[in-house]
């Protein structure tokens, strides 16, 4: 799901929402003063906002990508890249999606927490709200696999008159979205679509797509996210 310290929240892509909140986080936290002080989280960090650091760090290692370099691929400024990497920043969706696009990973790679192994079994704990609309919707994304061609499952409830996304994803994204009740309407290259309980539509996520809630009942979705390896 691409701005989030740039996506909004009703309006802006289901990727983009407005800056999270630690406390809303689940498992999330600051951090220690001892890692805030050296500006580096430490690798007992499991707060959103060490995880994030840590990983990012550890990503761009591998690639052997400099700061300047991440910028370019994301999108994201390198000033934000560096506060994120030094966890001084608690970030928003949409940024969380610009890096992981870049790097070709989901975006639960970059919130990872938990450090389980390659088979994991996970439940309600490990779920993120990264998305609030105004009248109480909310979008959580329950689990991902690891790339390459990641797969994201997200849980959507929309109220009526809550609308997310707009911007397209990175090129070979795919998306696939099932109504569990409800009507959504869906918004691809400008092209409206009505989608009632129990269809489910899909498209290429690197159009221009948006999902609103029209009518006078809450909607609930279930979305899969396909994300591409990142080009070389």
């Amino acid at each position: 799901m691409q701005d989030p310290a740039e996506l909004p929240g009703p309006g802006g892509d289901p990727r983009r929402p407005d800056r999270i909140p630690e406390a809303r986080a689940h498992r999330a936290g600051p951090p220690s003063p001892s890692h805030a002080a050296s500006g580096r989280p430490g690798a007992g960090d499991t707060s959103l906002t060490g995880a994030v650091a840590r990983i990012m760090q550890s990503l761009r290692a591998e690639r052997g990508w400099s700061l300047d370099h991440l910028a370019s691929r994301s999108g994201v400024s390198k000033g934000v890249l560096v506060a994120l990497e030094q966890g001084r920043s608690n970030p928003n969706l949409a940024t969380l999606a610009r890096i992981a696009d870049a790097f070709g990973v989901p975006v639960t790679r970059l919130v990872d927490v938990s450090g389980e192994p390659v088979v994991r079994i996970t439940g309600p704990e490990q779920a993120r709200v990264l998305w609030r609309g105004e009248a109480g919707g909310t979008g959580t994304i329950i689990a991902a696999t690891e790339p390459p061609w990641a797969a994201e499952l997200w849980r959507w409830t929309l109220h009526p008159g809550e609308r997310f996304g707009g911007d397209p994803h990175t090129p070979a994204s795919k998306e696939m979205t099932w109504v569990e009740s409800g009507t959504m309407t869906l918004t691809v290259a400008g092209r409206r679509y009505e989608v009632a309980a129990p269809r489910c539509a899909r498209f290429p996520g690197s159009l221009p797509h948006f999902y609103a809630n029209e009518g006078a009942e809450p909607a609930v979705l279930t979305m899969i996210v396909v994300v591409p390896p990142a080009s070389s």
